[in-house]
């Protein structure tokens, strides 16, 4: 799935074939923030709007925005795996955060 990044934020692209269009919302965050276009290029305008209406109502009302990560998760991976994860941490001499956690940078390499 391809995604629009802008100011920090990610926006989905998505098509509908009965409505003939391009919408998408803002992803991982809430609340729910929507928009639509015809092509690509007026499709990550509208994104690009959305975000900027966002912070500004954030602003104009006193809210802090809402942040798309937080730096941290909870994860439901079933009992066998998370006693194999917690073997392999032990193994590592790393608790079972740290071995997640790079776990994870090493599938996602940013």
């Amino acid at each position: 799935m391809s995604l629009f990044k802008y100011k920090g934020f990610y926006g989905s692209i998505e098509a509908s074939i009965r409505d003939n269009c391009l919408f998408g919302k803002l992803e991982f965050i809430e609340p729910l923030i929507s928009y639509e276009g015809q092509s690509v290029k007026e499709l990550e305008q509208a994104f690009k709007e959305a975000v900027d209406d966002y912070l500004s109502d954030c602003e104009r009302l006193g809210r802090e925005p809402a942040k798309p990560y937080k730096g941290s998760f909870n994860v439901r991976i079933g009992p066998e795996l998370h006693k194999h994860a917690l073997v392999a941490a032990k193994e590592k001499n790393l608790n079972l955060n740290e071995f997640v956690k790079l776990s994870i940078e090493q599938a996602v390499k940013y």
